[in-house]
């Protein structure tokens, strides 16, 4: 019993551990260009706004970023905002978020 609740923690330990962890630095390029490309598909390639609202750190920095993170990772119901979870996990929809809020980059 004792040993299943210290195997049990120590999973929980080791996926919190691997969900905080940075992407590379080869994904986060990746990362960038997908919220370019993709992302500013619909929230314009400046992410200042088009058929998605603008995702500026000035407009952002009002909503929590968790809400923001489980809307990239779980779409918005009943808009065109699909969920890209099959795409990304949570701690590079957490890395978007991040860079979001202080400035998308360039490239």
């Amino acid at each position: 019993m004792a040993f299943d609740r210290w195997a049990t923690g120590g999973l929980l330990v080791l996926a919190a551990a691997a969900a905080s962890a940075e992407p590379t630095a080869d994904r986060q390029r990746e990362l960038v260009r997908l919220v370019r490309q993709d992302c500013g598909s619909c929230h314009g390639m400046t992410l200042a706004g088009g058929l998605g609202p603008p995702l500026l750190p000035e407009r952002l920095r009002e909503r929590g970023a968790a809400a923001m993170v489980q809307t990239i990772l779980h779409g918005r119901p009943g808009t065109p905002m699909p969920p890209w979870q099959p795409f990304l996990d949570a701690a590079e929809a957490q890395w978007i978020v991040d860079r979001l809020l202080e400035g998308f980059p360039e490239r």
